[in-house]
C-alpha cells in the first residue's frame, strides 16, 4: 500500500476543506456541534495554516486516493528551546481506518517535527485515545508520559522525537 504525504499548497486548500467538513461530522458525535444556516461545519482556522508561522497543513493519500489529513502546529518551546508540537486535527476516512494508514503518517509526521510533543484527545473520543495511545507506545517504544491539565477535559500524551 503506498502512502504519500504532502504539505497542503494553498492551491489545494478546497481539497482540506472539504475534508474537514467530514471530518466534523464524523467529530460532531463527541462535540456535539451543529451545523451553520448553510449547512456547513466551517472550520476557524483554516486560513491560518497559510497566514500565521508554526501551522502545517497536510493531505495524505493511498494508492493516489485521498485518505485524509493531518494538521500540526508548533504550540511553543520548551525550556530546553526544543519546539513543542501538536495534532490539531487528524483525519482517516472511514475506508482506510485500521489499515496501519494513521499509524504509517503518524510516525512520518513525528519523525518529520523533532522535539516535544503533546497529543491530546477529548474525553469522550475512546476511539482517539486507544489510536493515540497505540501509535505513541509503539513509535517511542513506550517512552511517553499521560498527563490531565485543568484547562482540557481528556487525556494529553507527551514525548519527544529526535
Amino acid at each position: 500500500m503506498k502512502i504519500e504525504l504532502q504539505k497542503v499548497s494553498i492551491e489545494e486548500k478546497h481539497i482540506l476543506r472539504h475534508l474537514l467538513e467530514l471530518y466534523q461530522y464524523d467529530f460532531s458525535e463527541f462535540d456535539l456541534e451543529d451545523v451553520n444556516e448553510s449547512g456547513l461545519y466551517g472550520y476557524t482556522y483554516l486560513d491560518h495554516y497559510w497566514t500565521e508561522e508554526g501551522r502545517y497543513p497536510f493531505l495524505f493519500r493511498v494508492g493516489g486516493k485521498v485518505a485524509g489529513f493531518a494538521l500540526i502546529r508548533q504550540v511553543g518551546m520548551t525550556d530546553s528551546n526544543d519546539a513543542i508540537y501538536s495534532v490539531a486535527e487528524f483525519f482517516v476516512m472511514k475506508k482506510y481506518r485500521r489499515t496501519g494508514v494513521g499509524r504509517d503518517v503518524a510516525f512520518r509526521l513525528f519523525d518529520m517535527f523533532k522535539g516535544s510533543w503533546k497529543i491530546a484527545e477529548m474525553e469522550e473520543n475512546r476511539p482517539a485515545q486507544e489510536f493515540w495511545r497505540k501509535t505513541i507506545k509503539e513509535y517511542t517504544k513506550a517512552n511517553f508520559k499521560e498527563i490531565q491539565e485543568a484547562d482540557w477535559d481528556g487525556p494529553i500524551q507527551i514525548f519527544r522525537t529526535r
